[in-house]
């Protein structure tokens, strides 16, 4: 079990529905580094922004997406996570997926679509949680408008990592950030945002702000330009803190119905 998760935050410029070239533009700041990672973690729809027409894509493009992570994993000896547009069964869903540097996956399909933008009318939601057991790590990783809904991230499973993956805009940055702060503190573990930068297609503007924030929601790491930006989690102040203070054996029961 390790003791130690070193993670890396992409916060990148998304060019508009343009699936190879955002994965070009990825893989070069990621080779660029000389950073050695346990845990790659890129934007929500890092291949395309938050585009409300994925037939704008080949449908090929989520399965070719998939295999370009696990290409990456293995090559960097690091796990890559992040959400794409994917086509199953003739429904698209925003699906996050968590591939590891042997090549297995799992993913996790968006919960709460955002109903403002109609991704509601067309992404199907995700009925279940994940967690993902790595390197001693439990991590449970969401996506976006899920950061609203705290009932959804509740620690029911004492996993030491929540993290969410964004096209969070300008105009409601501060929401992000307070809540992003939040989670990390009713739920007592790391709580990691990545968003993206730059203005989309729709005029919206990304201001960044990724950050990770620690069991006590101090801030650990914090970003509003184009970069690679790293952070060091510790079990060690996720079970000290845990043991010392043990709000977790506090909190309400609770049955979700989705």
């Amino acid at each position: 079990m390790s003791e130690k998760l070193k993670v890396a935050l992409v916060q990148t410029v998304l060019a508009w529905e343009k699936p190879v070239i955002n994965r070009n533009t990825i893989e070069k700041k990621i080779n660029a580094s000389t950073e050695e990672v346990d845990l790659l973690i890129l934007p929500e729809m890092f291949t395309t922004g938050f585009t409300m027409k994925p037939e704008n894509m080949d449908p090929s493009q989520g399965k070719d997406t998939l295999s370009w992570m696990q290409r990456v994993a293995q090559n960097k000896n690091t796990a890559v996570m992040g959400s794409l547009p994917f086509i199953e069964n003739g429904s698209y869903t925003n699906r996050l997926f968590f591939v590891t540097p042997d090549g297995h996956y799992q993913h996790y399909d968006k919960r709460h679509t955002f109903t403002l933008a109609g991704e509601d009318q067309v992404y199907t939601s995700g009925t279940e949680r994940l967690v993902v057991s790595y390197k001693g790590f439990k991590i449970c990783p969401m996506i976006c408008y899920d950061l609203r809904f705290p009932v959804w991230a509740r620690n029911t499973e004492a996993y030491d990592v929540l993290i969410y993956v964004a096209n969070w805009p300008k105009p409601r940055i501060a929401a992000w950030d307070t809540l992003l702060k939040a989670r990390a503190i009713e739920n007592m573990a790391y709580c990691i945002g990545v968003n993206r930068i730059g203005t989309d297609e729709n005029g919206l503007e990304y201001s960044g702000h990724s950050a990770v924030y620690d069991t006590l929601g101090e801030q650990c790491v914090f970003s509003q330009k184009e970069e690679v930006v790293y952070a060091v989690l510790e079990k060690e102040h996720i079970t000290t803190t845990r043991n010392k203070l043990k709000f977790l054996d506090d909190q309400d029961t609770f049955i979700l119905k989705v």
